[in-house]
């Protein structure tokens, strides 16, 4: 189906589908090891409030934000399915996975001021997303300092994409906040 016949209510609620389909048989790292699709269902209202709902492309994009880099889902298949629009916002937000890890992370704190507004709010939506996660079940192999140095990686990144929504920037500082006195009380 591709987007261009779909209502702003079906592009959405189809790509929430999707995203379940691909994201299947993945799980958080927490010690509760919750359906990833939670943390893309997540992602999507924090884009949505942002958004006041005017934006169902980026909803959507923000539920597919990591189908393309965690699922082997292809760029064109975004495309037909959900349009270019989504799979431009999709593309931009994605690693590229045959890099390491170190650089992926680099690039993300290089990259971040470069990236389009829209880009930007799913950017800051999925990093606080990934923060209220740390909070509530940090990953069981990863010790204090680990989840520091995630913290601190997530601030950098963000760092670049402050001035996109002041609402939402308070949300990632206040998930920064109760992550780290979650550690703390590790």
């Amino acid at each position: 189906m591709k987007n261009s016949t779909l209502s702003p209510l079906e592009l959405v609620t189809e790509a929430l589908h999707f995203a379940a389909e691909r994201h299947a048989h993945q799980r958080r790292k927490g010690d509760a090891a919750e359906p990833y699709l939670n943390h893309l269902a997540e992602v999507a209202c924090l884009v949505a409030a942002a958004t006041k709902g005017e934006d169902a492309n980026l909803v959507a994009a923000g539920l597919l934000h990591d189908v393309v880099e965690d699922t082997g889902t292809s760029r064109s298949e975004v495309a037909e399915r959900f349009g270019e629009d989504v799979a431009s916002l999709v593309m931009e937000v994605t690693d590229d996975k045959s890099l390491p890890k170190a650089e992926r992370k680099r690039l993300q704190v290089e990259h971040a001021a470069k990236k389009s507004a829209r880009a930007k709010l799913i950017k800051l939506a999925d990093k606080t997303s990934n923060l209220h996660a740390i909070a509530a079940s940090p990953p069981a192999q990863w010790d204090s300092e680990r989840c520091n140095d995630y913290l601190d990686w997530a601030q950098r990144v963000v760092s670049g994409l402050r001035g996109v929504n002041p609402a939402l920037e308070t949300q990632f500082d206040e998930a920064e906040r109760k992550a780290r006195a979650a550690i703390a009380s590790r």
